[in-house]
């Protein structure tokens, strides 16, 4: 008997220093190794979001190791689920693409005047939520 191979999923936000990198790093956390990660932007910066990492570390998920990277075509091909985090990146499908891609229009508290990290951890709980809920639907090989 075979070993199925694990689901992948490739989250993507313009820079690559926060969103995107906080849904891989909640997704590997959660996840515990049984989901195949990578994150990439669509005009990477240059580095982490530093209050991001500090967010993301409260709840035992870690991305200060992580680097803002451009998307690898070959993997846009290959990968099972894009998650495209709120609405500055886009991404066209690639020729031959074996998945979907789908966006998530995370919460902007900033929209209210909530900033800092008060602001950092909603964006954080919301896309934790989503993380868990697409984690629920690959485990049960749901929409793809």
């Amino acid at each position: 008997m075979s070993e199925t191979p694990k689901p992948s999923v490739l989250f993507v936000c313009a820079k690559n220093g926060g969103k995107s990198q906080m849904a891989a790093a909640l997704m590997e956390h959660r996840a515990a190794n049984a989901v195949e990660v990578h994150s990439a932007g669509t005009k990477p910066g240059s580095k982490i979001n530093v209050l991001s990492a500090e967010v993301i570390a409260e709840v035992g998920a870690d991305m200060s190791h992580g680097h803002p990277k451009p998307i690898d075509p070959d993997l846009l091909r290959t990968i099972d689920r894009v998650v495209v985090l709120g609405v500055e990146a886009k991404v066209e499908p690639a020729e031959g693409m074996a998945g979907t891609i789908e966006i998530w229009h995370t919460d902007e508290p900033l929209t209210r005047g909530i900033e800092g990290a008060e602001r950092m951890r909603l964006v954080r709980d919301d896309i934790d939520a989503r993380v868990q809920q697409l984690l629920t639907e690959l485990a049960n090989g749901g929409p793809a």
